[in-house]
């Protein structure tokens, strides 16, 4: 699991930041999982290593423009492509469907591959046999959703010569032994898959959470996760404009990821304008807040990426 930054900039953008998406990259299937899609997500995609045919989910939080503006020029975009396209599933709050809808009919834009809008509610989102979607309300001034996503976990490595020494032919036996069934023998032996297994490979998680003043609710989202990707909209000093706008301080951040036990890493995201470099306040006196009260805090930028490493991988880790 791999996620890219292809905008980090809150409400409008900058110079060096695009407006609110991230890119999930999930290599075992080929395919990209996106979270928002402010304006000019298609032109970020054009800048990186990504390729629109291999977008399959897209998750919006809320409906603000800065999160859902690039969507419908994206979503053209992949049918004018010219190569087959998958269907799409999009899921969000209501009335993403009633926008999508009339985009298209006052654009008279006609998709040449199949798109299912999903309202979503707190709980589950989505389910297959390698991951889990789940959602939950966040405090912002229209309705907000943050997303946790648990990539299930699978049997361990299988040991294959240890297989092979106790006589156990190649073939369909090993695919039921590497899942951790329990196998009969021609010979009337029983054997079972998780002795033949090494530990279970833990299933990584991730949680994405923007726009949002701090709420439990948030906490709870992230819970034991190994990477959180939280706004952090305005430095500590500006709380009261934090409050106001319901959005995060970088230290409301920083205590999510403590309070939630996150596993790895804080990354923080969705910067006001008003800190660019030169101002009396920057994005580093942000970053430097939050690791006072989480040090294991990045500060993302534009296609900045980041991989979530398997937790035994990182107990490993000098």
């Amino acid at each position: 699991m791999e996620i890219t930054f292809l905008g980090t900039s809150s409400g409008v953008p900058t110079r060096s930041r695009n407006v609110s998406s991230v890119a999930l990259r999930l290599p075992q299937r080929a395919e990209v999982w996106l979270f928002d899609c402010g304006e000019g997500t298609q032109h970020q995609f054009l800048r990186s290593e990504f390729k629109a045919s291999q977008i399959r989910r897209i998750f919006v939080t809320h409906m603000h423009g800065d999160h859902i503006f690039g969507l419908m020029g994206l979503l053209a975009t992949c049918g004018l492509a010219g190569n087959p396209q998958q269907r799409v599933d999009i899921y969000g709050p209501p009335r993403l469907n009633d926008y999508l809808q009339s985009c298209r009919r006052y654009s008279e834009t006609h998709f040449s591959y199949p798109i299912k809008v999903h309202t979503v509610s707190p709980g589950l989102v989505y389910e297959d046999d390698e991951f889990e979607v789940r959602c939950d309300r966040l405090e912002h001034k229209v309705t907000a959703f943050g997303y946790r996503i648990s990539e299930k976990d699978r049997p361990g490595r299988f040991d294959v010569k240890r297989a092979a020494s106790l006589g156990i032919p190649p073939g369909p036996l090993y695919g039921q032994l590497k899942q951790g069934k329990v196998v009969t023998l021609p010979d009337g032996r029983r054997i079972r898959g998780q002795d033949l297994c090494g530990p279970p490979l833990v299933g990584r998680k991730l949680a994405y959470c923007t726009d949002t003043i701090y709420c439990d609710r948030t906490v709870e989202l992230a819970r034991d996760v190994d990477v959180l990707i939280h706004e952090a909209t305005f430095a500590h000093q500006d709380a009261d404009m934090a409050y106001q706008r319901l959005h995060s301080t970088s230290t409301m951040a920083a205590q999510v990821a403590l309070l939630a036990e996150v596993r790895q890493q804080l990354i923080m995201t969705h910067f006001s304008p008003r800190y660019a470099p030169g101002n009396a306040v920057s994005l580093d006196d942000l970053l430097a807040e939050a690791r006072a009260i989480f040090p294991k805090t990045l500060m993302a930028h534009d296609f900045f990426t980041h991989e979530i490493q398997r937790q035994e991988l990182v107990a490993a880790a000098p």
